[in-house]
């Protein structure tokens, strides 16, 4: 019997705020990571709840998306896995600092460009530093773009 491949699909939130962008430090099988508050699409659940859904989950950041920055389609190194990221910019909410985040992430942490850049040895993956290069190069995309059914 034969298996089918399908990607597995992502979605990120690119949370900018006074000139810096919020990431979240996890643990990995490669170690301690940044990444964008980031994680998979659950089932019936559209992209754009997906994404405000992780943000808070990761960040206890309240986040509203407002525009697709880009879709990204990234096979990792290993071979065994090609993750399929849409990532969204947005507005950003109100804090719950009581919240407990999600199993893994240590902290959220704010970084400036050139700090996202300094840290890219400790990124999770190349769309990181692509996705705050797109979003600072101006790329969005209405959210009327994606149509989502259900």
């Amino acid at each position: 019997m034969s298996t089918i491949w399908k990607p597995n699909v992502t979605v990120a939130a690119l949370v900018e705020r006074d000139g810096r962008f919020l990431l979240v430090e996890e643990e990995t099988e490669q170690g301690l990571l940044f990444n964008q508050p980031a994680g998979h699409l659950e089932p019936g659940e559209s992209l754009v709840s997906a994404c405000a859904r992780e943000a808070l989950e990761e960040t206890a950041w309240n986040f509203n998306p407002t525009a697709l920055v880009g879709v990204y389609q990234w096979p990792r190194p290993q071979g065994d896995i090609t993750y399929l990221r849409f990532a969204f910019s947005g507005t950003l909410g109100d804090h719950d600092p009581g919240r407990a985040l999600d199993k893994g992430i240590l902290r959220a942490v704010w970084m400036s460009p050139a700090e996202v850049e300094a840290t890219r040895d400790r990124h999770r993956s190349p769309l990181i530093l692509q996705c705050v290069q797109d979003y600072l190069a101006g790329r969005r995309f209405p959210l009327d773009l994606i149509r989502h059914y259900g």
